[in-house]
């Protein structure tokens, strides 16, 4: 179904040149005289690779019919990741390369939405925020606050991040998977 081109919005799913893409950032401009545009950056769902394209009203863009499944990660075999799907108990599997943006926040039995494309699965939308185990980090000093800084902190996935002073090894963190930044204590 072709879609106006001002009615595009970041996170959008479309088919462009034959291939489904999700709209990474879009920027619409009218200038003077001239027609309006818009400035897209799209991430290919089936390769991730990403362009920046300028459209124009004249194009044809459609929208793309994208499948929300509910996943459960179970677990990666260096370049493949494995995931079951929990209505038909079927497993999916995604490449690495298509993950970039969220396999470092995977944990075990961690349940996901999967993005399918003509019943293929081509992406992961992690929840809105995520607890986490800190396995490394410096000790917390009494009398340590929130306002007085952060420090360097390991989860158990591996991956780095910033959280207060007083965070120690072994608490558990809550983390935005948007941002990935320190959301609170559980």
């Amino acid at each position: 179904m072709p879609i106006q081109i001002g009615s595009i919005r970041p996170s959008m799913s479309l088919i462009y040149n034959g291939m489904p893409h999700i709209v990474v950032n879009c920027e619409h401009a009218k200038l003077g005289r001239g027609a309006a545009f818009c400035r897209v950056k799209l991430r290919n769902m089936k390769n991730a690779q990403v362009i920046d394209v300028t459209l124009r009203y004249s194009d044809k863009v459609e929208a793309a019919f994208i499948e929300k499944k509910t996943l459960q990660y179970l677990y990666n075999d260096g370049e493949q990741y494995h995931f079951l799907d929990m209505e038909t108990y079927e497993e999916l599997i995604l490449r690495e390369e298509l993950l970039a943006d969220v396999k470092d926040m995977l944990q075990d039995n961690l349940e996901l939405s999967g993005l399918s494309y003509e019943n293929e699965l081509v992406s992961l939308e992690l929840p809105l925020s995520l607890e986490f185990k800190i396995t490394e980090t410096e000790p917390g000093v009494r009398g340590d606050t929130v306002k007085a800084g952060t420090k360097p902190a390991k989860i158990s996935t591996g991956m780095v991040i910033m959280v207060p002073l007083f965070v120690n090894t072994g608490d558990v963190v809550k983390i935005d998977t948007k941002t990935r930044e320190y959301l609170g204590r559980v």
